[in-house]
């Protein structure tokens, strides 16, 4: 029979403690419930863990003790993090002139006083939310107040190009995506200086419907025969730095989103765009080519790694 101490709290309760191997059986228990269910242990219940621990140690355990032992654990297996992996198998020949203009060359060459680097894209289905009731104010000790429910009052979609290398940003509202809003959004930007006397427009986008292609490229060269579409590589919007700028809004515009109709959500969006534009600050983008490298080399080196291990694991059980 397994021998037990106790401890007592700040509180002044008592505790049960448990041995190492009892903390190494709960921690196996968890691993246990993740592989079963194929989901990560903050899909799972925290009872069902606890109870199999009480079946397995044949001793009450409360849930607060499982989850301090699952806590002090040092892998956590049970735990994950969305990470970025290249998908585009021309990744690096379609990132590589992207992270060039964000440094201020292309093809090898220099970018002059007049050639100009856009970041577009849109932000799409932004909702104006209607408050059931009336927000409140923040107030001297707590913050503000926002009803949880809701009307629908419509969405709107925001499209915006970002100057990399001014770090101003124009944009506009539209009803819809498409090729037709973004065409009035590339028309804006073409009747604005200093791009209306600009030599070269590069504009970088991602692969959505509205500008994907050599069809696009070839209708934008019609439009503007300056304009020069470049293409991110498939699922690789975090390469745009517009998405950035979409965060910041997301952020600092749109949340809490508590507006009365579309055209409140819309002058938002316009004058944040407007305060934006009145000390105009380009980002501090540090990723580069040789980041890029050496990124690649590291996910290469790992693919190998995990095709011999599966290779040793298959002649082992041979």
């Amino acid at each position: 029979m397994a021998t037990f101490r106790w401890t007592t709290s700040q509180d002044g309760a008592a505790r049960r403690i448990f041995p190492p191997l009892d903390h190494a059986l709960v921690k196996a228990l968890a691993c246990e419930l993740v592989a079963e269910t194929k989901q990560p242990l903050s899909r799972q219940s925290l009872a069902d863990v606890t109870a199999r621990a009480r079946t397995a140690l044949g001793t009450p355990i409360s849930r607060s003790t499982v989850w301090r032992i699952l806590d002090t654990d040092a892998i956590k297996p049970w735990r994950y993090k969305y990470w970025i992996f290249p998908r585009d198998a021309h990744f690096a020949e379609k990132a590589g002139p992207i992270l060039d203009l964000y440094a201020g060359t292309w093809q090898g060459q220099f970018l002059g006083p007049k050639d100009h680097v856009l970041s577009a894209d849109e932000k799409t289905s932004i909702q104006a939310r209607i408050r059931c009731h009336s927000s409140l104010p923040p107030a001297p000790g707590r913050p503000a107040y926002i009803e949880n429910e809701y009307a629908r009052g419509g969405a709107l979609q925001y499209l915006a190009a970002w100057d990399v290398r001014r770090g101003c940003v124009m944009g506009r509202c539209e009803p819809t995506t498409g090729i037709a809003p973004f065409g009035r959004l590339v028309d804006q930007v073409l009747a604005e200086e200093p791009y209306r006397s600009s030599e070269r427009l590069f504009w970088i986008v991602d692969n959505g419907s509205s500008h994907r292609g050599a069809a696009a490229k070839k209708r934008l060269r019609q439009v503007d025969s300056r304009i020069i579409l470049v293409h991110t590589p498939v699922h690789a919007s975090w390469l745009n730095q517009v998405e950035i700028y979409f965060s910041i809004i997301q952020r600092k515009v749109l949340t809490p989103n508590d507006v009365a109709d579309l055209e409140a959500l819309r002058l938002r969006l316009a004058l944040y765009e407007e305060l934006s534009n009145q000390n105009p600050t380009p980002f501090q983008w540090k990723f580069d080519r040789a980041k890029l490298t050496a990124l690649l080399a590291k996910l290469e080196a790992r693919r190998r790694a995990l095709a011999d291990a599966q290779l040793n694991c298959l002649e082992e059980a041979a």
